[in-house]
């Protein structure tokens, strides 16, 4: 039975306002609280001149959330990426082609849909095409890890998102132009519209009354639903957000195969990302054992000499650090699926929502994945029909 008629969603990120969007739509009353003063959580964009993201962001179409933004008509306008200026590092250096080893690696493995849960992703890719190549493989799968060594986690969950990111023919990555808020702001009007409340600067520090959805940082929700068991590997990186004097030949991409670093130019496609004659780059590097987040900066103050020519620092009028613990979706390790991941599921009207939990996807796929089932059980829930959550979360998560 319903603790109250009202469904409460705690955080206001990509999760929790999908989760209040199919809560409204299903005709029940909605209230989401967010602590910060803005909506979007790792999704939204500064309003400054330099329009950063929480890291290097792409909205994938083929995956969830353009899926879920699509069929209500709330995908903003797109810029697709150039097929052209982007690089490889290698071997130390900076390659216009795919270095040898990885080309063959690519080719080898281009029909090979499933990998295994446990084994790891270097050991499966080196049995397949070889040590030298398969740690290239393994760097190359840096950009959707935000983790050091992506080759020491499942096999089954680094392909599974290489063939998302890379394995379509022509890229399937897309950029909401002006940045993300147009994502966000486009996703809060239509909660708005069909009836959910939404307050901001709304701290929550008790256990919300059921039914309610838990849409936060997966520590958070720890602390909040005071439940030790809501844990799993996170990734922990460094980035770096850059606004550079404009130059010709600067590279959109140059995709660290040594490192797992990443280096992107965002304006290259969106000039209104920064301000006329400048450029916004975004850097990221995995952060290792034992290492500084300061040590981790300078490698990848090193990868970007190698990507942008050892001028850049003299080119840049804005620069910003940011280190990313635990906020770039869960990371699956040999033996674990995303099934082992804490489920949706907490008891007692209490569903999770995010990119932790136990949902399929690559990043922000797994967050709507999530909201899609955890508002399909608070539904259930609040409608008083006995097994109706368990029922509504298995018919929801069964149609992933």
């Amino acid at each position: 039975m319903a603790d109250t008629d009202e469904i409460t969603v705690v955080g206001g990120g990509v999760a929790g306002l999908a989760a209040a969007i199919v809560c409204a739509e299903g005709g029940a009353p909605v209230r989401l609280l967010e602590a910060r003063g803005q909506l979007g959580g790792r999704a939204r964009s500064d309003d400054g001149p330099y329009k950063t993201n929480f890291g290097p962001h792409a909205l994938y179409a083929n995956g969830t959330l353009h899926a879920f933004l699509a069929e209500r008509g709330l995908l903003p306008p797109l810029v697709k990426p150039p097929l052209t200026r982007v690089y490889f590092h290698a071997e130390g250096r900076r390659r216009a082609t795919p270095p040898p080893p990885f080309a063959t690696a690519v080719v080898k493995l281009w029909r090979v849909k499933r990998a295994p849960v446990d084994r790891s992703f270097r050991d499966w890719a080196s049995e397949r095409v070889g040590a030298r190549a398969a740690e290239q493989l393994c760097g190359s799968a840096g950009v959707f890890c935000f983790f050091h060594d992506p080759g020491a986690l499942s096999a089954a969950f680094v392909w599974e998102r290489w063939r998302q990111a890379f394995g379509d023919q022509p890229t399937k990555a897309r950029f909401p132009r002006g940045g993300w808020n147009a994502i966000v702001g486009r996703m809060e009007r239509h909660a708005r519209e069909h009836g959910a409340q939404i307050e901001t600067g709304a701290r929550v520090t008790s256990a919300p009354r059921a039914p309610a959805i838990v849409a936060t940082e997966l520590k958070d929700a720890r602390a909040l639903l005071h439940d030790d068991a809501l844990d799993h590997p996170g990734g922990l990186a460094v980035g770096l957000d850059l606004g550079l004097t404009s130059r010709r030949g600067d590279p959109f991409v140059v995709w660290d195969l040594d490192q797992a670093g990443w280096v992107e130019r965002f304006s290259t496609r969106d000039r209104s990302l920064a301000p006329a004659g400048e450029e916004l780059v975004q850097a990221q590097i995995g952060i290792r054992p034992g290492e500084s987040t300061e040590q981790a900066e300078q490698r990848l103050e090193t990868l970007l000499d190698h990507a942008l020519g050892d001028d850049w620092r003299a080119r840049t009028r804005f620069r910003r650090r940011t280190r990313f613990e635990d906020r770039s979706g869960a990371l699956d390790l040999p033996g674990v699926s995303w099934r082992d991941r804490p489920a949706v599921e907490r008891g007692d009207g209490i569903f999770l929502a995010g990119d932790h939990v136990a949902a399929p996807g690559l990043l922000s796929d797994a967050s709507i994945a999530s909201a899609r089932a955890a508002a399909a059980g608070a539904l259930a829930w609040r409608g008083e029909r006995g097994s109706g959550a368990q029922a509504g979360l298995r018919a929801e998560i069964s149609r992933l």
